[in-house]
């Protein structure tokens, strides 16, 4: 009887064992097969990596938002890696080696500094990864596609809305961005020629580092006593703009020098109908953004872009051009622009004109 108990509790026992070892196996070949298929999800999806300068200019926020929502409305299983630089070129090179060795399918970058980022496009370029310059040429580089606006227009449209609001002097400055973004030169080129054209003396240009705009600042100060011939003020961006009118009212000279700016920023658009700035440039990012979503993930399924005629010269190659126009904003067009496109809305643009119909 004893031995008979002992024997049924002895298979009992090696039942037990057995279940277990067939649970703990099959637990393991789960896990196995999860990590599988994560690795296998993960090299089936696409990986894109953006790379922005900083997000101190008010647009890259709304570039970046934009950017992404597309590429989640192209396929929401898409992954997308931002990296933001704050102003540093360092800080960039290594973001984009990090980028590079996670094998992102496609790299999109607003550069710092268009000179020094070529050796990285053509790191990335030997892994197979293509690279999109976002609104700024990266030169000597030959990027699979530089999307952009018409920089060179956005300059004539500052020059020919200084020239339709008169300068008596024929005297303006041009306080522009830094030498090292690609945009400055093109923008400072169409600026340049509606003045020649048109007879008008650029006394001074300035270039402030990294955008800073309190460089800009420091400039007008140390040049006040040679303002007194000075029509109007070309400024490189908005925020540029708005330190400038801030400094020129510190130094009682509000409304006596016209100012023109780019990027359509809240304040200035409150400046252009109030009437203290006479215009802005407004370059529809939405338009711009949700087109290199597009491109991006043409890129990184096909390896090349399609449906770009246009190019343009790096300095070495001929590159895919894709570009945008940008359109002149000012008092007049408010409405039927910035405000139609649901740029920025009305009753922001007007807060501080509460008699306006």
């Amino acid at each position: 009887m004893k031995k008979s108990r002992f024997r049924k509790l002895k298979r009992i026992v090696s039942l037990i064992l057995v279940i277990s070892i067939l649970f703990i196996t099959s637990c393991g070949e789960a896990v196995d097969q999860t990590d599988n298929t994560e690795a296998e999800s993960e090299s089936e999806g696409i990986l894109v990596g953006m790379s922005f300068d900083s997000f101190l200019i008010e647009r890259w926020q709304r570039d970046c938002d934009i950017f992404v929502s597309k590429i989640k409305e192209i396929d929401e299983d898409v992954e997308v890696n931002i990296q933001n630089a704050n102003g540093d070129i360092a800080t960039q090179r290594s973001q984009l080696k990090y980028l590079i060795d996670k094998k992102v399918d496609v790299l999109v970058i607003v550069a710092i500094d268009s000179n020094e980022l070529s050796d990285i496009v053509a790191e990335a370029k030997d892994k197979g990864i293509p690279v999109v310059a976002y609104d700024r040429l990266i030169n000597n580089a030959n990027v699979d596609l530089y999307i952009s606006f018409d920089n060179t227009m956005v300059g004539k449209l500052m020059g020919e809305a200084l020239v339709e609001s008169e300068l008596p002097n024929k005297k303006v400055l041009m306080l522009s961005g830094p030498t090292e973004d690609s945009n400055v030169s093109m923008v400072e080129a169409g600026f340049k020629s509606v003045m020649e054209s048109n007879d008008i003396e650029i006394a001074d240009c300035y270039h402030a580092a990294g955008w800073k705009a309190e460089e800009s600042s420091k400039y007008i100060n140390e040049h006040l006593n040679s303002l007194g011939d000075i029509d109007a003020i070309m400024c490189g961006n908005d925020n540029i703009a708005t330190t400038i009118i801030r400094t020129l009212s510190e130094a009682r000279l509000a409304g006596k020098i016209k100012i023109v700016g780019q990027d359509a920023d809240l304040e200035a658009c409150q400046r252009i109908v109030e009437g203290t700035q006479v215009m802005t440039v407004y370059k529809p990012v939405e338009k711009l953004a949700r087109a290199a979503a597009d491109f991006a993930i043409q890129l990184a399924k096909n390896k090349e872009v399609s449906g770009v005629k246009d190019t343009i010269s790096d300095g070495t190659y001929d590159v895919p051009y894709y570009y945008i126009d940008p359109i002149a904003v000012n008092k007049y067009n408010m409405d039927s622009t910035v405000i139609s496109s649901g740029f920025h809305m009305r009753d922001e643009v007007y807060m501080n004109v509460p008699d306006e119909e």
